[in-house]
């Protein structure tokens, strides 16, 4: 058993060496990259617009309701009916703009699709371009969430897939982008080369 388990450790170790590792931070590359600010920002007016229409229909449903109680003592059980079908009737209005804009195939995904998904794209079509190029076997996100407890910062590719993207589409210059402190096992400064 112990001869085992020091040959997986052998072979591992060997397997490593082989396999050169680099890792991006998406989400520093998508801070410098000027067009995907100006989708983020474009979805969220629009959220925002739809949310406030939204909440107008919810709110007149509200007054209905009040409206409702208020007069129910005074009003015929015909009346009464046709009044609690017009507050259910909006209600039903208000939950389905509701899940036309915000739902699982709403307007908002469609949107996000349409704006995002692109820049994502060519994003992923830089980090395999690098990959490829620089003979990388893996190449991990640090903003995925994957747990990375040390990183040398030489290994951060992050602005090579930026130049790499600037091919094709607006990115920050080298010089001015900012990376984010708090990570890592060299200090993220942004100084590089």
């Amino acid at each position: 058993m112990l001869a085992f388990v020091v040959m997986a450790g052998t072979f591992s170790l060997n397997a490593q060496q082989n396999q050169r590792l680099a890792y991006v931070d998406s989400d520093y590359i998508l801070q410098n990259i000027p067009e995907y600010s100006d989708a983020q920002e474009e979805i969220n007016n629009m959220s925002l617009e739809w949310e406030r229409e939204i909440q107008a229909i919810r709110a007149e449903v509200e007054e209905m309701y009040k409206e409702y109680q208020t007069e129910s003592v005074l009003l015929s059980e015909d009346q009464k009916r046709r009044k609690e079908e017009a507050i259910v009737a909006k209600e039903q209005e208000a939950k389905a703009l509701q899940m036309q804009y915000f739902g699982p195939d709403g307007m908002l995904f469609t949107k996000r699709m349409e704006l995002i998904q692109p820049i994502q794209e060519k994003v992923y079509n830089a980090i395999n371009q690098i990959a490829l190029v620089k003979n990388y076997a893996f190449v991990f996100d640090k903003a995925s969430g994957t747990t990375m407890l040390y990183c040398n910062e030489k290994n951060d590719i992050s602005d090579d897939v930026l130049d790499e993207i600037g091919n094709v589409m607006q990115t920050v210059r080298r010089e001015d982008r900012k990376k984010s402190s708090g990570f890592g096992g060299g200090g993220n400064t942004g100084d590089k080369k």
